[in-house]
């Protein structure tokens, strides 16, 4: 079957949703990105403490000295591509079935998000070098609360999408 207009035209809901959210990692967690936020907003206002939030999964290209290594200084941003992309592909299925159309897709997107951040936190906390419930439990909180206010643009890049 093949389809024909607007809708034929691009890729699935998730597809989108999992490109949005390998370039918003890539690009807000690189090293030029996160070093340029923390030496060039000021933070006391809004606008710098979300050009800041946008850099929390950061990633780095080498370890600088933290326990661990490379690995543990980049798992967070890993985890949160990984499960993101993992949920982006597992959430819609029975949702947009019931209720199909860009609201669905939209929140869909969003809401694996919030869970890819809540999740990648306490995963990366709980296997980082120095595990602990309590470090875990905040770094969810911090975690789901990057995901809650960035989740809307893998939420709009998911509309539009087949589902």
């Amino acid at each position: 079957m093949h389809r024909s207009g607007p809708v034929g035209r691009y890729g699935t809901a998730a597809g989108t949703g999992a490109l949005a959210v390998l370039l918003l990692v890539g690009i807000c967690g690189s090293p030029a990105y996160t070093g340029w936020a923390a030496t060039q907003t000021d933070p006391e206002s809004a606008g710098a403490f979300y050009v800041r939030l946008l850099a929390w999964p950061a990633w780095r290209l080498d370890a600088d000295g933290q326990a661990g290594g490379l690995f543990a200084a980049d798992l967070r941003a890993v985890l949160l591509v990984v499960l993101a992309v993992a949920l982006l592909y597992l959430l819609p299925a029975a949702q947009v079935a019931r209720v199909p159309g860009p609201v669905s897709q939209f929140f869909s997107g969003w809401a694996a998000y919030v869970l890819a951040g809540g999740l990648a936190a306490v995963l990366a906390a709980l296997l980082g070098p120095a595990p602990s419930l309590l470090g875990a439990l905040q770094d969810a909180s911090a975690g789901a609360g990057y995901g809650f206010l960035t989740g809307w643009i893998i939420g709009t890049a998911s509309l539009g999408g087949r589902a």
